[in-house]
C-alpha cells in the first residue's frame, strides 16, 4: 500500500471527521494487510475485486498504549483496493478541536491535525510509521464559509469550494506522519513566487509582516544544498494551542503564533521547518530511534539559512543557546543515560519519547564538527550529494554511517580520524571534540549577568540588545535571585510584559524560582493562552518545585488542560504526577 484516497467529513458537532479511506493494493500487501489505528469506529471493511466490492475478512488486535489497535486484513488474489468506512473519536490524540473562544478570531470553530509521531493513525487507518511512504489524494467536506488546507497541492474546484468541499493531492511519497489538515476561518497572503501564509484574518497582516522572509530562505537553502522539490512552500499560522514551535508538513509548514514578535527575531523557527524539505521529508528517518537523521540534520541547515539571511553573528548567538538548552537535557537526563545517544533504543516507548535536545544538538554538533573538519566546500557537496542521492527514500545510522565513511571519510583520512564516531553515535554526553560557538555579544551579556548578581547594577547597552541576548542574559542569572533585583529589572525593562514568548518564558522561570508575585499571575495568564510544549512544561516543572507552586500549578492546570493538545496534556499529566 503506497497510495490512499481519502473522503471525509469535518463534525464540529461532533468532534468527529467520519468517511473513508482506500488504499490501493500491492502484491507485496499480500495474504495480509496491516493497518495502524487508534479509537476508531469502524464501520466496514471491504475489498475491490474484479466483480467489484465485498466484505473482507479482518480483525483488530486489543488495545496496546503506545501502538493503539493493529487492524488485519485479509488479501485475497486478484484484490485491487482496501477500503474503510469509519469515525474518529472526539479524544483522537491526531486531532484538536477548539471552540471558537480558543482561536483568535473567537467567532468560529477550528480543527488541525498533528501527526508526529504516530498520531495519525487516530484519523486515517494507515501503515503509520516511517519505513514506508507513500502518496494520497483526499477530499475534505467542511461546513460552508470554513477552509480547508492541507498539507498537499490544491486541487479544488471554486464551485464545490463554494459548498465546503476541497480536493487536494500529494504526487511525492511521504511517510504517514506528514499528511496533515486543518479546517477553520483562514485567509491567505502571497509571501513570493511560491510562498505564502495562511491564518486567521485578524492575524494575517502581522503574520505576513513576520515572515516576509520565507522567500529568501527559499532561495537560499537551495543556493547550499539543491532544489525545492514540493512546489510551493506555504506556511500556517494556527490557533495557540498549537503543541509545537513548527511542524514540517511538506508544502504547508504549521506553526505556532509564538513566533509573532514583531521583529523577526523568532523566525528560526521557520528556517528550521523549511530545512526539513531537505532533511526530514526529502531524506527519512525509517525508525524513530533514527531522529537525529532528521533533527539534527535540520538544525545544521536551519543555521546555515539564519547565517545567509541574518550573517554568523546571529547563527552562532543560536548556536550557543542551543548548546546551553541541550547541556540542560543532559543534566536532566543523567550525563551516562542511554537516551543521551544519537541512535537511540526507544523500545516499547513511545516514539514522542525521542524528542529530546538530544537529536536536535548533539546531532547539529556532530555535522558542525564534520564542517570544520573538512571544510564547508567540500561538506556542503557532500551534503547536496546526500539529498539528491537518496530522495525519497528513508535512512538508517547505519546506512548513513557507510555512506558517510565511502562518500566523505575517504577524501581526507587525517580530516576523518579527527571524528571518533563511534563516541558520537553510540556513547552518552557531548564528546570531547564538539565545537564551540563564540559570541561576542552573548560574552557581554554573560559580563552583565555576573555584574547584576553581586552589586544589583542594571545591565547597559541593553537599547542595543536584541532578543538572543536577553535570553542568554536571563539563562545566566541564578534561580532563587533576590526579588528585590528582579522587581528592579522588571521596572526598568518590563520583563513581564514582554510580547516575545521565548524572553517571557526564561524570565518566568527566573521569576517563579524567586517566589516573584508578577510572575505567577502572568504565568497562570500565558498557561491559559499558550498550549506550545516547549513553554508550557518548563513553566509546570519550576511550579512544582514548591507546595504553594503546586498548588498554583493544579489550580492553573484543571481549567486549562481542555485548551492544550494531548501532546502538551500527557507531559503536564506527567508532571503533575511525579
Amino acid at each position: 500500500m503506497h497510495h490512499f484516497d481519502l473522503d471525509l467529513t469535518v463534525d464540529f458537532d461532533h468532534r468527529t471527521l467520519q468517511g473513508s479511506v482506500e488504499h490501493h493494493l500491492e502484491e507485496s500487501d499480500r495474504p495480509e494487510a496491516i493497518l495502524h489505528t487508534r479509537d476508531l469506529r469502524i464501520d466496514s471493511v471491504e475489498i475491490e475485486e474484479p466483480r467489484g466490492w465485498r466484505a473482507a475478512t479482518h480483525r483488530l488486535d486489543a488495545t496496546d498504549d503506545v501502538q493503539g489497535e493493529i487492524l488485519h486484513v485479509e488479501i485475497p488474489e486478484g484484490a485491487t483496493r482496501l477500503r474503510i468506512t469509519y469515525r474518529t473519536s472526539p479524544q483522537a490524540p491526531g486531532l484538536q478541536w477548539l471552540e471558537p473562544p480558543q482561536t483568535a478570531g473567537g467567532t468560529f470553530p477550528f480543527v488541525y491535525s498533528q501527526g508526529q509521531s504516530i498520531h495519525n493513525r487516530s484519523w486515517i487507518p494507515c501503515f503509520d510509521d516511517p519505513a514506508r511512504r507513500i502518496t494520497f489524494s483526499a477530499v475534505l467536506r467542511v461546513p460552508a464559509g470554513l477552509r480547508a488546507v492541507m498539507a498537499a497541492e490544491d486541487q479544488s474546484v471554486e464551485a464545490e469550494a463554494r459548498q465546503g468541499v476541497y480536493r487536494y493531492r500529494m504526487p511525492q511519497p511521504i511517510p504517514s506522519y506528514l499528511v496533515a489538515m486543518a479546517v477553520g476561518d483562514l485567509a491567505f497572503e502571497p509571501l513570493g513566487p511560491r510562498t505564502g501564509v495562511w491564518t486567521e484574518p485578524c492575524m494575517l497582516a502581522r503574520a505576513a509582516a513576520e515572515l516576509s522572509d520565507t522567500e529568501k530562505m527559499v532561495e537560499a537553502v537551495e543556493r547550499m544544498f539543491g532544489e525545492y522539490r514540493w512546489g510551493r512552500y506555504d506556511v500556517i499560522v494556527l490557533p495557540p494551542s498549537f503543541p509545537l514551535g513548527g511542524m514540517e508538513n511538506p508544502r504547508l509548514t504549521f506553526a505556532t503564533p509564538t513566533i509573532l514578535a514583531g521583529d523577526k527575531s523568532l523566525v528560526a523557527l521557520i528556517a528550521h521547518e523549511l530545512a526539513h524539505s531537505w532533511s526530514g521529508n526529502l531524506v527519512t528517518n525509517e525508525t524513530w530511534n533514527d531522529f537525529w537523521l532528521n533533527e539534527g540534520f535540520t538544525v545544521y541547515l536551519e543555521r546555515r539559512i539564519q547565517e545567509e539571511l541574518y550573517g554568523r553573528a546571529r547563527s552562532e548567538m543560536e548556536a550557543m543557546i542551543g548548546r546551553s538548552r541541550l547541556e540542560d537535557t543532559l543534566e536532566e537526563l543523567g550525563p551516562e543515560s542511554r537516551d543521551t545517544w544519537l541512535e537511540l533504543d526507544l523500545g516499547d516507548r513511545h516514539p514522542d519519547d525521542s524528542m529530546t535536545d538530544v537529536p536536535y544538538e548533539k546531532g547539529y554538533l556532530l555535522l558542525r564538527l564534520m564542517e570544520e573538519s573538512f571544510g564547508r566546500e567540500r561538506f556542503d557537496r557532500f551534503l547536496r550529494a546526500y539529498f539528491d542521492a537518496h530522495a525519497f527514500e528513508t535512512m538508517t545510522t547505519a546506512r548513513f554511517i557507510d555512506y558517510l565513511r565511502k562518500e566523505l571519510f575517504t577524501q581526507d583520512p587525517a580530516a576523518a580520524a579527527r571524528i571518533d564516531l563511534e563516541a558520537w553515535i553510540h556513547g552518552p554526553g557531548i564528546p570531547d571534540t564538539a565545537p564551540r560557538a563564540q559570541s561576542d555579544a552573548f560574552e557581554r551579556g554573560e559580563e552583565a549577568a555576573e555584574a547584576f548578581v553581586a552589586t544589583g547594577a542594571l545591565p547597559e547597552g541593553t537599547s542595543k540588545w536584541n532578543p538572543l541576548q536577553w535570553i542568554h542574559f536571563l539563562r545566566r542569572l541564578p534561580r532563587g535571585l533576590d526579588r528585590d533585583r528582579l522587581e528592579a529589572l522588571d521596572a526598568s525593562f518590563s520583563l513581564t510584559d514582554t510580547g516575545n514568548a521565548e524572553i517571557l518564558c526564561e524570565w518566568l522561570r527566573l521569576g517563579i524560582s524567586s517566589d516573584y508575585s508578577p510572575a505567577y499571575d502572568r504565568a497562570d495568564d500565558f498557561l491559559h493562552r499558550v498550549g506550545r510544549r516547549k513553554f508550557v512544561q518548563p513553566l509546570f516543572e519550576e511550579l512544582v518545585k514548591t507546595d504553594t507552586g503546586r498548588e498554583r500549578a493544579e489550580r492553573i492546570y484543571s481549567t486549562a488542560r481542555p485548551t492544550y493538545h494531548s501532546m502538551t496534556s500527557n507531559t503536564i499529566d506527567q508532571i503533575l504526577a511525579n
